[in-house]
């Protein structure tokens, strides 16, 4: 387990080491819609931009901290410090209002050789939906040749997908070891081998899975999993606040499923083979878990989280988000009343750059003490 975390920690040295063994590109992809199958097949290593939970103080000048959510500041904090200096390119797929001008900060303050705005439906639902995005992927995929310099055929595509569907298929397997009674897994591990996931090469991380599943059925956690909790809302790699509830609670507590674009969400469903090949990546992103942004008019993410939380067997629900994040903030109420409806209690918190630990600590707390009335 120890190896996800290492890379979490050691994100950018990660990177660079990787960039100067291989002589290969890295990109740096905000936003989990971007289509990773194709940089993959372009032997590119795409890396997705996360904060580092540290005041964003650098980025207030470009963006105004009244209206953007923290996570976005933090992103292009880190930018602009230059944590991301050995990045080649930068791609966004067209995503929250809160990400975008992160985006076309980075690159008109920090600048950047290659930079792309794949132009991603937010109506998934919409009927022209699958060709839509199928002439975008082709579009992206020309963009990649004309800066590289080579052509990406379907023989690397089928690279690429595979690449991709090995790590979520693997990815999925831990995760069906944290249905257990007693699951051999905690939820900080789980954020870590999701997260580590969006940062290193996926060829190496599906390796390290594959000798994880070999040693999980016999793994024992000399802990008690007492309350079966689920983490619900926007981006969240915040793994001091998962510490802190499944090793610093009076109460007993594990996090045993998520849903949110930094855990399960990403790396949810796979792609279905077609003939053609951009037209299967496309249809992945589609019709994969949505986020809250696209998930209009009809609400089918709810659907999945419920179908989540009764085969993970939870118990309860911390519903959260980043402050600002309006996407979320509207689904809210209503996901909270479907939830409690069908008999998962719910609690909300709003989360900035930091985790105030020793407020949640008491708010979640009385949380699980409530839960525990209820047993």
């Amino acid at each position: 387990m120890d190896k996800f975390a290492k890379w979490a920690d050691t994100r950018h040295y990660y990177a660079k080491e990787w960039k100067e063994k291989t002589g290969g590109k890295v990109v740096g992809y905000m936003c989990t819609y971007v289509p990773e199958e194709i940089l993959y097949a372009a032997d590119i290593l795409p890396v997705r931009i996360l904060g580092s939970h540290e005041a964003p103080s650098a980025a207030e000048p470009y963006l105004f901290a009244g209206l953007l959510c923290p996570f976005c500041r933090d992103c292009l904090t880190q930018g602009l410090k230059g944590r991301y200096d050995y990045l080649d390119g930068m791609v966004i797929s067209q995503s929250c209002f809160a990400m975008r001008p992160v985006f076309w900060s980075w690159v008109q303050h920090i600048g950047i050789d290659y930079h792309y705005y794949i132009m991603m439906n937010h109506g998934v639902q919409t009927t022209p939906r699958y060709k839509f995005l199928t002439r975008e992927m082709e579009e992206f995929k020309k963009s990649i040749e004309g800066w590289v310099g080579k052509t990406i055929t379907d023989k690397d595509l089928d690279k690429g997908i595979e690449i991709m569907n090995t790590n979520r298929r693997l990815t999925r397997e831990v995760y069906e070891f944290r249905k257990k009674d007693a699951p051999p897994i905690t939820g900080l591990e789980s954020m870590e081998i999701a997260v580590s996931s969006q940062l290193v090469d996926k060829r190496e991380h599906s390796k390290a899975l594959k000798e994880l599943l070999k040693k999980l059925p016999e793994r024992k956690l000399n802990r008690e999993t007492g309350t079966r909790l689920m983490i619900i809302g926007s981006e969240d790699d915040d793994r001091e606040f998962l510490k802190m509830v499944e090793q610093g609670m009076t109460l007993p507590a594990t996090f045993v499923i998520e849903d949110h674009c930094t855990g399960s969400r990403y790396f949810w469903n796979e792609v279905i083979p077609q003939e053609n090949r951009l037209a299967a990546i496309a249809a992945r992103y589609l019709d994969r878990p949505p986020c809250p942004s696209k998930d209009w008019p009809k609400k089918l993410r709810w659907e999945h989280i419920l179908k989540l939380a009764k085969e993970y067997r939870v118990e309860g629900a911390i519903v959260m988000q980043q402050k600002f994040c309006e996407p979320h903030e509207l689904d809210t109420p209503e996901l909270r009343k479907f939830l409690e409806s069908n008999g998962i209690p719910t609690y909300f918190l709003e989360f900035d750059v930091t985790v105030p630990v020793g407020q949640f600590r008491t708010r979640v707390e009385a949380f699980l003490e409530t839960m525990v009335d209820l047993v």
